[in-house]
């Protein structure tokens, strides 16, 4: 991975996007159906894309929300649908859009107050609320919801993703459907699309203000143990990164009477604020040392840092004593933690993470005797577990995890990033060392991973192909001259299909998974050897690869 040169740097006026012309584009611009660049697609986190590409326009709301009203109709699911958005650009449009869809289609819409902004985990968490006091065995009472965001995606970006009534994203049987009816409306000009003006749909009766904040902040008592952090001798701090959470910190430490600083409450669409990422662009990613270079200069005057992603579904953990911690480093204090502090969560408990995710999580989990759950990339294979409460913690290499209740009872079914950055500070105060040095002890006695994520150029075909791999196709025997104990190509806890495939040793792995937008393959390695030994697991995995494609095709 190459760094730009002005990776860390404050963006110049002229890399700024330019918001009069995005939301230009978002209007009169409209998807080409015969360009598959312009169709709408649903990944792991819903459709995403660009006014300026053509791939998230008004076409695409239109048809996409239309979609939705028809699928929850075709699965009786006729309570409430709680809409919320995040802070780009193109989110207030589409957040529009999508309202006067649903009025025209008798749906029932619970929107926030004011224009405020809705964190994702805040959405997850009113939907499941709401469907909480009422008889699951109905399906017709039960809430469901749509939340706009393209995550920490650059400025220009835009995002669509539908949470049905269990408050997590949606599953592939739910996408595969929504999109492709979504591509159909399209196609037929979008004659079946019912809609009705703006202000027809703020005045419908089916549209009511829900105070997303407030159910949110309230219940967090029940997650967090607010009383050993308002005593602890600490001090934290909140940015929200110009985020949907922007007016939640604050709210947060006035009701918990916490040691709490809120850093920043600006909310600016262009991100001028950021500094820029590893590539040069401007990119909200709470877990980037180069985005977040501005967040760590001010850090050092509090114990505890944390920041969040647009959305707040990814969090930033920053320490006074070790600076800003790698998603997997915290992920494994977390576990640790909770497997130790919550005395309520049933035995039978295990924890979630993704194949991708490292195995230092495995190792952590074993010194407790908890079972570990590994599933494909995708929170959407936490939802059930969450649920019922056989999962207790889940988290992903991209810094998005959530928790149970401290009862053992659901919390959110989508990630968190605020309740990821509270516990930093209640594992603080508890412990009386913060995540970064508990993360050097747990490194200390159960090893020290090196972890990277590289790209590789792969045709499109080959893509394909590594996509459908089965284990049959590795012949390797030995990885960074280690001998291969693990070849898979579905995740070892539910047998879902990984999209490409997984190689292990006892001191090291890899994962190849292609790219859904672009012409490489990602690998994704990690090593208890050290640099070297990692770098010889990536040049290994390429040649792995690269034969597996060679004897498959």
């Amino acid at each position: 991975m190459s760094i730009h040169p002005a990776a860390g740097t404050v963006p110049t006026p002229a890399d700024l996007t330019d918001l009069s012309a995005l939301i230009t584009a978002y209007y009169t611009r409209t998807p080409d159906i015969h360009n598959p660049a312009h169709a709408v697609a649903f990944g792991t986190s819903g459709h995403r894309g660009s006014a300026f590409t053509d791939s998230f326009n008004e076409s695409h709301i239109l048809a996409i929300t239309q979609a939705i009203c028809e699928y929850r109709s075709a699965q009786h699911v006729s309570g409430p649908l709680f809409l919320g958005a995040d802070t780009h650009a193109l989110s207030t449009p589409a957040h529009e859009t999508a309202l006067e869809v649903l009025a025209a289609n008798g749906v029932t819409v619970m929107i926030a107050a004011a224009g405020e902004y809705v964190p994702t985990p805040a959405l997850s968490h009113a939907i499941i609320n709401y469907n909480r006091q009422r008889d699951s065995s109905t399906v017709s009472a039960l809430a469901d919801g749509i939340v706009i965001t393209p995550s920490h995606n650059p400025p220009a970006d835009g995002g669509f993703k539908y949470n049905p009534p269990h408050g997590g994203p949606a599953d592939s049987d739910a996408t595969r459907t929504i999109q492709a009816r979504a591509n159909q409306l399209l196609a037929n000009g979008l004659r079946d699309v019912k809609r009705v003006s703006v202000q027809s749909a703020r005045n419908a009766s089916t549209t009511y203000t829900h105070d997303f904040r407030s159910s949110y902040v309230h219940d967090l008592k029940n997650v967090l143990d607010f009383d050993v952090i308002r005593d602890a001798p600490i001090t934290i701090a909140a940015h929200p990164l110009g985020g949907a959470g922007v007016h939640y910190w604050q709210h947060i430490a006035d009701h918990y009477r916490l040691p709490l600083t809120v850093l920043s409450t600006t909310v600016d669409a262009t991100f001028r604020f950021m500094t820029r990422d590893w590539d040069g662009r401007v990119r909200m990613d709470p877990s980037s040392p180069y985005a977040m270079a501005s967040v760590l200069e001010q850090a050092r005057h509090y114990t505890i840092t944390v920041a969040a992603d647009t959305d707040h579904d990814r969090h930033g953990i920053v320490s006074q004593s070790g600076g800003l911690l790698a998603p997997n480093h915290y992920l494994a204090v977390c576990i640790d933690y909770l497997l130790t502090h919550r005395p309520a969560w049933r035995r039978d408990m295990a924890i979630g993470k993704t194949v991708v995710s490292s195995s230092l999580i495995d190792r952590v989990c074993a010194a407790h005797n908890a079972r570990m759950y590994e599933v494909p990339v995708g929170f959407k294979w936490f939802v059930d577990g969450l649920t019922d409460g056989s999962l207790g913690f889940v988290g992903e290499e991209s810094a998005g995890s959530t928790f149970l209740r401290q009862d053992g009872s659901v919390w959110t079914t989508d990630k968190d990033g605020i309740i990821a950055g509270l516990l930093a500070a209640e594992i603080t105060a508890r412990l009386g060392c913060d995540p970064s040095a508990r993360y050097t002890q747990l490194a200390a006695q159960l090893g020290e991973p090196v972890y990277a994520r590289i790209d590789a150029p792969a045709t499109p075909q080959q893509k394909k192909v590594l996509a459908s791999l089965s284990a049959a196709n590795i012949s390797a025997a030995t990885l960074a001259a280690d001998p291969v104990t693990h070849i898979i190509t579905h995740a070892p806890g539910n047998q879902a299909a990984i999209g490409g495939v997984k190689v292990s040793t006892e001191f090291g792995w890899f994962a190849a998974r292609p790219s859904g937008t672009e012409d490489v393959y990602k690998i994704y390695a990690e090593s208890f050897r050290g640099g070297e030994h990692l770098s010889r697991i990536q040049a290994d995995a390429q040649a792995i690869v690269l034969e597996a494609l060679r004897t498959a095709e």
